[in-house]
């Protein structure tokens, strides 16, 4: 099961690219709002319980200061994928990227790029996958109709430039 946590309502429609990931590859997951600054308590007893509970990886999508991705890294031995939104109150993203990127030595957070909670979706699905057949064939399958894709948009241009 994959955790999709956020650090408020806001970050919902970002994060919703993450979830249609899990629902399209088949993985159960929950979601849930869990602020590093308005909730520490929650954020730590939702990081110290996810593998008890069966979570497996956790997306952590955050906006601004976009403390919560490390913050629940340092609180469990999950692997924690780290979205940063850009929010209503960010200079560009940079502060949510940085935020999540520098972390120290020791709590390693994976992150992907603004707003890529697509990216970090199939990050999740790529670790469980590692383990699991069924959904290993499943990422088989994607990466060939990414493949079918692109040779799609070639012959598309080459009529165009033709």
């Amino acid at each position: 099961m994959v955790g999709i946590i956020m650090g408020s309502s806001s970050d919902l429609p970002v994060m919703q690219d993450a979830i249609q990931v899990c629902k399209d590859f088949g993985i159960p997951y929950e979601v849930d709002i869990v602020s590093a600054h308005r909730t520490p308590v929650k954020m730590l007893e939702y990081a110290q319980s996810a593998k008890s509970r069966g979570i497996q990886v956790i997306i952590a999508g955050a906006g601004g200061a976009a403390h919560l991705p490390g913050m629940v890294a340092s609180a469990t031995i999950l692997p924690v994928i780290g979205v940063p939104v850009k929010s209503s109150n960010s200079i560009d993203g940079w502060d949510s990227i940085l935020s999540i990127l520098q972390m120290p030595n020791g709590v390693p957070v994976a992150t992907v790029a603004l707003n890529a909670a697509k990216n970090a979706g199939l990050l999740a699905v790529q670790m469980i996958a590692i383990s699991d057949a069924t959904l290993s064939s499943k990422l088989d399958q994607y990466k060939l109709e990414l493949i079918e894709k692109v040779a799609e948009m070639s012959q598309k241009t080459n009529d165009l430039i033709k």
